[in-house]
């Protein structure tokens, strides 16, 4: 299993990165740029091409495929639709990206768009079943439960992802760490407790999704060549979130350690607390102002660490390291005991306030020709 599932983020990897230049030339063709000046929070001084979902979109459809044709994978493809409703989910949500990067849609139509591809996924197999809460046991959730849970996990997580999206590189990184640790969970909990031994879709989703963010920073990372877009963070979000529900959704027993029960749900969301919180503080921030909770500004952690002095590159390298602390603070347990796992934390820490620390300076670095934000948020 664990050739196979690096086989397929190969190729999702190697397929979106050789898509990437060839999706910035469409870009390019059909007006699809992120202009100068275009928004409160853009300084990169040049047009550059957006949409670069839409590689990504094909990395991932071919690592499907390729799946398909891998013996490790058939059992999946024959007794489950989860691949296909996550293909159909992804191709929706592409579609609502698109738009957005070409159109700007309201923020109401730009939801409700999320909100329809979730609902694509949850209807071809994607969904919440079972729920395990420490002290609750199992909680069997009933369709009329399941179905409007799932779409809101989904939905918050392709927000989340969304709005962490604001520096070169940024988003794909911190997806890739997420991805990453969510893999390495699956191959130690192994797969006992789904409901009646049915496969999981979430080992492929996630290796498909850290091939294809690793694929895309090849032009992504600072100075990018190439942004996502809403076309690719929405689409990382969906499949991020997918991958979770699609593993914990069928859980009747935690596996290996009562911890496991509910950490599936909880990887992607200790991975992306920093732009969770993030975000509760500029809708905080907004609110205080009297200024609508949608409109951009800089103050977003990674424009602060701009701003304090550190580069770009190394903005968004501090964020990548916070992430990998958390993405083994999620994984940990599995691995070593909770109070050596305690000190390990502690001292990465501190590691992390240093690399801050060290980055101040006493004056802002120049602007440059990246951009801080690439869209308006949704909220």
């Amino acid at each position: 299993m664990l050739l196979s599932l690096l086989v397929v983020a190969v190729t999702a990897g190697v397929v979106t990165a050789v898509a990437t230049p060839a999706v910035a030339v469409l870009a390019r063709r059909i007006g699809a740029l992120d202009r100068p000046g275009s928004g409160p929070r853009k300084v990169h001084t040049v047009p550059i091409p957006t949409i670069g979902g839409l590689a990504m979109l094909a990395g991932f459809a071919v690592a499907l495929g390729v799946a398909w044709l891998l013996p490790a994978f058939r059992p999946l493809f024959l007794s489950s639709s989860e691949p296909l409703a996550l293909l159909i989910g992804a191709i929706v949500i592409v579609l609502v990206g698109i738009a957005d990067d070409l159109l700007g849609l309201p923020p109401t139509v730009k939801l409700a768009g999320q909100i329809v591809a979730a609902l694509g996924v949850v209807l071809f197999g994607v969904q919440l079943v079972h729920f395990w809460i420490p002290g609750l046991e199992v909680l069997s959730l009933s369709p009329d439960l399941g179905l409007p849970l799932t779409i809101l996990a989904l939905v918050a997580m392709i927000n989340a992802v969304n709005l962490i999206d604001g520096l070169d590189g940024l988003a794909a990184g911190v997806v890739a760490i997420a991805a990453i640790a969510f893999l390495v969970f699956t191959l130690v909990s192994g797969p006992s407790g789904l409901v009646e031994t049915i496969p999981t879709a979430a080992p492929l989703v996630v290796a498909a999704l850290a091939g294809m963010c690793l694929g895309f920073l090849a032009h992504n990372f600072h100075p990018a060549r190439i942004f996502m877009g809403d076309t690719g963070s929405m689409l990382l979000g969906l499949l991020l979130g997918s991958a979770g529900v699609a593993y914990v959704g069928r859980t009747t027993a935690p596996s290996n350690a009562d911890f496991y029960g509910s950490i599936p749900l909880l990887i992607p969301a200790l991975v992306l607390a920093i732009p969770f919180l993030d975000s509760a503080f500029a809708v905080l921030r907004r609110a205080l102002k009297g200024q609508r909770v949608t409109m951009g500004d800089r103050g977003h952690l990674h424009h602060l660490l701009i701003a304090f002095g550190h580069s770009h590159r190394r903005a968004v390298l501090v964020l990548y390291y916070w992430s990998a602390l958390l993405a083994v603070a999620s994984v940990g347990p599995g691995f070593v005991s909770l109070p050596t796992l305690a000190l390990l934390l502690v001292a990465g820490g501190a590691v992390g306030v240093a690399l801050i620390a060290l980055g101040v300076r006493t004056q802002a670095p120049p602007r440059d020709h990246a951009r801080v934000d690439e869209h308006a948020e949704t909220g």
